[in-house]
């Protein structure tokens, strides 16, 4: 049994996802595994990430979770994304409250968000209390800031009810979310490797 998913994982910097996409990514050659938009754009594009992040950044990162989705329904199987709408929200909201960006950009976000979020059939959000922020030389290592946008998301999952539906939480052990992860997917009819 297998079915055409879209799935993502989704969470605030240093919360194990990028290290349940490798082992994913490993043994799941039939997927398509779709890397985190944030670091892509700042390739591309030369523009800051985290909280240097300017409206140029997060239009940029919108239009990308956009294009991803459309994408996926071009393709023939299952997408798995490094990141999803919801990362380009929250992060889109604390730099309006924090940095000045400007309210477009956040209208920009929200509308997409209520427009697509219900695209993905499993949101994974990553329990960031099982997980140290670890410096990889881009992501942010502000506690603070890592802390307000675990609240951001915290509050996102808690009180938007279209959430309620997709998003899954991850914790404990690496191999205790791969096994929520193979679970969930089946139960949604993908069936998945984790060895």
């Amino acid at each position: 049994m297998s079915s055409k998913l879209l799935v993502s994982f989704s969470g605030a910097q240093s919360t194990g996802k990028t290290t349940l996409l490798k082992r994913l990514r490993k043994c799941n050659w039939d997927i398509n595994f779709v890397p985190e938009v944030t670091r892509l754009i700042k390739r591309e594009y030369g523009v800051d990430i985290n909280e240097a992040g300017d409206e140029m950044t997060q239009s940029l990162i919108i239009t990308e979770h956009f294009k991803n989705i459309n994408n996926h329904n071009n393709q023939s199987r299952s997408s798995i994304l490094d990141r999803c709408i919801l990362d380009g929200l929250i992060y889109t909201d604390w730099l309006e409250a924090n940095r000045g960006l400007g309210s477009w950009c956040s209208r920009y976000a929200y509308h997409v968000f209520e427009k697509y979020i219900t695209s993905y059939d499993v949101i994974f959000y990553t329990n960031s209390s099982d997980v140290k922020i670890k410096d990889d030389g881009e992501r942010s290592i502000d506690v603070k800031f890592r802390n307000n946008i675990i609240a951001g998301f915290s509050d996102w999952i808690t009180n938007n009810p279209k959430l309620r539906k997709s998003v899954v939480v991850l914790s404990g052990t690496v191999e205790e979310r791969l096994e929520t992860i193979k679970k969930t997917l089946s139960e949604k009819g993908l069936d998945i490797n984790i060895k």
